[in-house]
């Protein structure tokens, strides 16, 4: 079995390590184990936001326009 790509997290914060170890005892992981389950969660999510195309209407959906809609008919 071929060997793994790695990396090495450098100047992790100890606040976010004992965070991350009591998160990984929860889970009865490993660090390690913990924190590729967490970027795999999290890539996961943005992929399915990645996959919708921007708008592309008629006119552009401009901060202006936003504005003017939500209070339409509300005075």
């Amino acid at each position: 079995m071929p060997a793994m790509p790695s990396f090495v997290i450098k100047n992790l914060p100890d606040d976010l390590h004992q965070r991350l170890k009591k998160q990984a005892s929860r889970h009865h992981r490993s660090m390690t184990r913990e924190v590729v389950a967490i970027l795999s969660e999290s890539l996961s999510r943005s992929e399915v936001r990645d996959v919708h195309a921007p708008y592309r209407g008629k006119f552009p959906l401009t901060d202006e326009f936003i504005d003017q809609a939500k209070h339409e008919d509300r005075e």
